[in-house]
């Protein structure tokens, strides 16, 4: 009886066990599809800067910080998979200004798009990040001494960062950085798939992965 008793309870905390761990893993998974499941329009805004060919079907969405040290390191990288697949992907800007400093930056990039120079300046201001983006004392105004090899107006640049419309344009895309959950820069998505794991080598398996798919 007593045999009889214990194999009872063993098999009962066995499947207690099974369904708990089930639970776990469906909570982790739906934790995990959250953000690939939204829907695109929180993802790409009409405002959102693109890099290559509006028409081109695969689209890299990255949470950019302008401050961001990574962010810097990956660009160059992130350019060349939008060039190397000759219009079939594009890169999509979106804002996420988690550094002291930041959202002054973003107002000078998006001012400089009203005078269609907002790659070169993007540029710029990656090559100087060093200079202006210590995350112990940032200092973003330094920039302005390097933006006219940019070709940027400087002085009208500098009226328009004032602007309603870009003050409107950071909001937005800070309501959608909690709206997505995202918490740190850079993160990128491939036709609206987070990556699987971190890292250069994984944006471009994904990337490819999504052209041959788009383009068989």
């Amino acid at each position: 009886m007593k045999k009889r008793t214990l194999l009872t309870l063993t098999s009962i905390v066995a499947v207690m066990a099974f369904a708990l761990s089930a639970f776990v893993y469906e909570q982790s998974q739906l934790r995990k599809n959250k953000t690939a499941d939204t829907p695109a329009s929180e993802l790409v805004r009409m405002h959102s800067p693109v890099f290559g060919a509006a028409s081109a079907k695969v689209t890299i969405v990255e949470f950019f910080d302008p401050s961001c040290e990574t962010c810097r390191a990956f660009y160059p990288g992130v350019k060349d998979l939008v060039n190397a697949h000759d219009g079939k992907v594009k890169l999509v800007i979106r804002y996420a200004p988690f550094h002291e400093g930041s959202e002054d930056m973003i107002k000078i990039l998006e001012a400089s798009r009203m005078q269609d120079k907002y790659w070169p300046t993007l540029e710029t201001v990656l090559r100087m990040q060093p200079q202006w983006a210590s995350h112990d004392n940032p200092q973003p105004d330094l920039i302005w001494g390097f933006l006219e090899e940019s070709g940027l107006d400087v002085e009208k640049a500098r009226k328009d960062a004032g602007k309603e419309t870009v003050a409107a344009v950071i909001e937005q895309d800070k309501t959608d950085l909690r709206t997505l959950n995202i918490k740190q820069t850079p993160t990128f998505f491939v036709n609206g798939q987070p990556l699987p794991k971190f890292g250069y080598e994984q944006l471009k398996a994904l990337v490819e992965q999504e052209v041959k798919a788009a383009y068989p």
